[in-house]
């Protein structure tokens, strides 16, 4: 059941600031990352998105939890956000999709919220501040005095350092199939996915079209893919420092040693830069929603993309590089952010791998990238053809 009352919450950051609301999902204390997030629509992909584990989100969109929730929009099989902030939350579910509220999801997952909040004031000194270390108190916890709420807040570690894949990533290996997502006929090619925190519609827009998929866990290596003769190899979003991901940076590296073209999205952008030895640094504040511009230098054209990340990577965005690990040859920016001129993909010319720093599987989101999944295939067909030609 949903509560009824109006128990009293503190957002509060580690510079002080505290925004006074009402108890959203369960009562009780939760500290993060405070960021926000653009997205007008889409509240339940967010909450269930694995890169936002260690996040406190707060919805700019002030309007929360119209539709309700349902299992299907689910991009994982929990909340992974550690708390959430909204302006506003409906006081009714209206959607013939529509199972439960989402406040009773929230509360079923254990995560503490706020509501009536201004988010607009909270988004405008992220902007200036910077994302920053914050919790949210409701119930008993809301009574201590502030004093003590802020150096509660403080004493938790920073975002930066924190390796979060091993905690977001599945258990064990699995695989998903062409013929149960409208595929007919034989699969276009096999493709093992690196799960660093991935969502669950990602492998779907794979298998639509035609590509069979191994979903492993963040810990594999090269000698689990090696004997499977996989056409391809994909790296998925995911939270935490990709500066604190060693292992799934030398098993970029061990995958284009062994040339297994490669496909990365998000952190797996990062990583991908990272082994071929470009470094990454955090941005002030991050890109997070569905409404974010990104040029595609190869066509000119521009694309609204849905992006959610805090790190990015240190490469000069103009010409052709030599890649510091210099056997991987020759990198290009093939997509520049038009907010800020950040880094949002690359494309090395010499060897068979491509990333982007976005979401290209919609969920949710524009589909103004869905090509990127069709430039994958094409990438592997041709490298097939070649070893057979």
């Amino acid at each position: 059941m949903a509560h009824t009352d109006h128990d009293k919450a503190l957002l509060v950051t580690e510079d002080g600031r505290v925004f006074r609301g009402t108890a959203y999902g369960k009562r009780g204390q939760t500290l993060g990352e405070l960021v926000f997030t653009t997205g007008m629509t889409g509240y339940q992909e967010t909450l269930t998105d694995p890169s936002y584990a260690g996040q406190i989100v707060v919805q700019t969109f002030p309007h929360i939890g119209n539709t309700g929730a349902n299992p299907t929009d689910n991009e994982s099989a929990q909340i992974w956000v550690a708390g959430y902030a909204v302006r506003e939350p409906s006081r009714i579910a209206s959607n013939w999709r529509s199972e439960t509220t989402l406040d009773d999801e929230l509360e079923r997952d254990g995560i503490v919220g706020i509501a009536g909040i201004d988010t607009r004031a909270v988004t405008r000194h992220i902007r200036t501040a910077g994302a920053m270390k914050a919790g949210i108190f409701s119930g008993e916890a809301a009574d201590k005095p502030v004093e003590e709420l802020v150096e509660t807040v403080k004493g938790q570690p920073s975002m930066q350092g924190q390796r979060l894949s091993d905690v977001v990533t599945t258990k064990e290996s699995y695989w998903v199939d062409p013929a149960d997502h409208g595929w007919e006929g034989e699969p276009v090619a096999t493709v093992a996915a690196l799960d660093l925190g991935i969502k669950g519609m990602t492998p779907r827009r794979l298998a639509e079209r035609g590509v069979r998929v191994h979903v492993l866990p963040a810990a594999s290596t090269i000698d689990e893919i090696k004997g499977e003769n996989f056409d391809g190899v994909f790296i998925s979003n995911g939270p935490g420092d990709p500066a604190q991901a060693d292992p799934e940076v030398q098993f970029v590296r061990d995958v284009l040693d062994a040339n297994i073209p490669l496909f990365g999205i998000c952190f797996g952008n990062q990583i991908l830069g990272r082994a071929l030895g470009f470094s990454t640094y955090k941005l002030p504040f991050g890109h997070r929603g569905m409404n974010q511009p990104v040029l595609d230098k190869a066509t000119g054209r521009v694309e609204i993309t849905s992006q959610n990340h805090g790190f990015a990577i240190d490469i000069p965005v103009e010409g052709t590089v030599e890649a510091p690990e210099s056997r991987f040859g020759r990198v290009e920016v093939s997509h520049i952010g038009l907010n800020d001129q950040v880094v949002e993909g690359i494309r090395c010319l010499d060897i068979p791998a491509f990333s982007v720093q976005y979401h290209p599987e919609s969920g949710a989101g524009p589909h103004d990238s869905s090509y990127l999944f069709d430039r994958f295939i094409e990438l592997m067909q041709a490298h097939t053809a070649q070893k057979e030609g």
